[in-house]
């Protein structure tokens, strides 16, 4: 993996934003220039989390700088760092990027796989929507489906399926938790665990898909 720069000190980091917004054209070209190539290991280590999603690194590496331009040319400093504020822009432009290939694939599903977690688990994307800031939910302008998603596990889960998901997915506000936690918690095995999840997935895929 290429050696990106360090990253900027709190003041450069200021300044370079100074100039990006009261500069002359040349100063605010070259700072924001300074301040993509600063950042660009945010979007290494995001594009990171979609290894094994089907397509071309270099595409997502693509999209995910355009998510950090996009947060470069926006911050307000006022509300914080500009590597908090660029990682949620990055993910967001990539999570935009995946579900329109969904769409145009006619394969949209908050189940859908896209990587693994470190037990070897599928990670859907349903995962990545109750892991993320609100405001990327609502950006994906999934409110909707999630609150469908939700009203579907009340309506067609057991109570020992959807006591598992909500667990493993922190729904309602519950901490996320892993599949050999849930095991220990419910006397059973992982490998049970897994099967239960695996079953209440697969219920809950065909009920929102028929929708």
């Amino acid at each position: 993996m290429e050696t990106f720069q360090k990253p900027l000190t709190p003041e450069e980091e200021a300044e370079y934003i100074r100039l990006l917004r009261d500069g002359s054209p040349e100063e605010a070209e070259q700072a924001q220039k300074v301040l993509v190539e600063r950042n660009l290991r945010l979007v290494v280590h995001i594009v990171k989390k979609y290894q094994n999603v089907d397509g071309e690194t270099e595409d997502f590496i693509s999209i995910g700088c355009i998510g950090l331009i996009k947060a470069i040319k926006t911050f307000d400093d006022k509300k914080g760092r500009l590597a908090t504020y660029a990682c949620r822009c990055i993910e967001n432009e990539l999570l935009m990027f995946l579900r329109g290939k969904k769409k145009s694939s006619r394969e949209v599903s908050l189940f859908e796989p896209i990587g693994q977690d470190k037990e070897g688990n599928e990670i859907h994307l349903v995962d990545v929507i109750e892991q993320n800031q609100p405001d990327i939910v609502e950006n994906m302008e999934l409110d909707g489906d999630i609150r469908r998603l939700l009203a579907l596990m009340d309506a067609n889960l057991t109570d020992r399926e959807r006591q598992i998901l909500v667990m493993r997915y922190g729904l309602y506000g519950n901490r996320e938790v892993t599949q050999s936690e849930i095991g220990e918690a419910l006397g059973i095995s992982r490998s049970y665990v897994s099967r239960i999840e695996k079953k209440a997935l697969n219920k809950l895929r065909e009920k929102f898909e028929e929708r």
